[in-house]
């Protein structure tokens, strides 16, 4: 049984587990969305939640450690940059998951992984001025 195992395994070894989800992280920092399956996406939200997380604060030793993950240096840049400081008042919920429905040619779930931000509000809808009758 695999109780309290916190690892999403994605059905593939340790190194191409992590260069998946490297990959899905580094086009969600550069593109602000991604489109992938259910399952990666989540695996890939908890990456990218401690990544954010941690490049809230600027310092020498948050920047290394997510380079050690990033490995881009202008990514990394960009990340603490541009992003982080956009949830600097935010406690959490970086990233939202949405499901698509199923891909066409295997059925398997899809997701769009997308950060918090980039979404706008919705538009709520006008209301009608009140005539009266009488």
């Amino acid at each position: 049984m695999r109780h309290q195992k916190r690892v999403l395994k994605l059905g593939v070894e340790r190194e191409h587990r992590k260069a998946i989800l490297r990959n899905i992280v580094k086009g969600l920092f550069t593109h602000g969305k991604v489109k992938t399956t259910l399952v990666r996406a989540k695996a890939a939200q908890r990456v990218a939640e401690r990544l954010i997380h941690r490049a809230k604060t600027d310092t020498v030793h948050n920047r290394r450690h997510v380079r050690r993950f990033l490995v881009d240096r202008k990514l990394t840049n960009k990340l603490f940059v541009e992003i982080a400081p956009k949830f600097k008042d935010r406690k959490g919920g970086y990233t939202r998951v949405v499901k698509l429905g199923l891909r066409r040619g295997d059925g398997a779930q899809m997701a769009l992984l997308e950060l918090a931000f980039e979404r706008l509000p919705e538009a709520k809808p006008e209301e009608e001025p009140q005539t009266q009758e009488g």
